[in-house]
């Protein structure tokens, strides 16, 4: 993450566990949904909000390190990103409602960077799990691009996804365990005046 991050990342945390793990498949009835953001910790309170999502998890996915290190992962070497997993009850909410909150909680139009963190661990990317999540995100990528909301080409990314690896106890769910950190970081980082900038002041993030 960026220097303002690394900040925050107190010498408790040295402590703690230091790989990733693989997550297991979601459970029945329930279907998962994969989304890059920039910072972990600031993708987890939109989709946390939505009835029907059942967990989110902070994570890396994208590279080839398989059970990385939050430390080998900001350095940009394992071709991962920071990424969360949604686990979400389709008959609650809709892959296209995440697909809403997750354009409007990203800067959809700068490579390799989120907000004032740089590097392709920080690209915007939507993963998808199967044929029906990778139509309706190239349709939600195209609706936007048919818009004319934007003069900048759009640049996040479509892909397939791959192994999810849950990032470290201490990154999941930062910003209710840590609330003034948290808020201090998204501050400096600067995210919520961008959101504002590309989607509009009523926009939700």
């Amino acid at each position: 993450m960026s220097r303002v991050m690394s900040l925050l990342l107190s010498v408790w945390m040295l402590g703690l566990s230091a790989h990733a793990t693989e997550l297991p498949p979601p459970g029945a009835g329930q279907t998962a949904a994969t989304f890059a953001g920039g910072c972990f910790w600031c993708m987890e309170p939109p989709f946390e909000a939505l009835p029907g999502v059942v967990s989110v998890t902070s994570g890396y996915t994208g590279g080839s390190k398989v059970d990385p290190t939050y430390e080998e992962v900001s350095s940009g070497v394992t071709g991962h990103a920071e990424a969360v997993r949604v686990v979400y009850d389709p008959a609650v909410v809709t892959y296209e409602k995440l697909l809403e909150v997750f354009w409007h909680n990203v800067d959809p139009l700068t490579p390799n960077r989120q907000f004032c963190d740089a590097g392709t661990q920080y690209r915007s990317a939507i993963f998808f799990h199967d044929k029906a999540q990778a139509d309706a995100a190239t349709a939600s990528k195209q609706a936007l691009e048919k818009s004319a909301r934007f003069k900048q080409p759009i640049v996040t990314e479509i892909v397939a996804a791959g192994p999810f690896y849950a990032a470290e106890d201490y990154h999941q769910d930062y910003y209710k365990h840590n609330a003034v950190r948290y808020k201090f970081y998204r501050y400096h980082c600067g995210r919520d005046q961008r959101l504002e900038e590309v989607w509009g002041a009523s926009s939700p993030h």
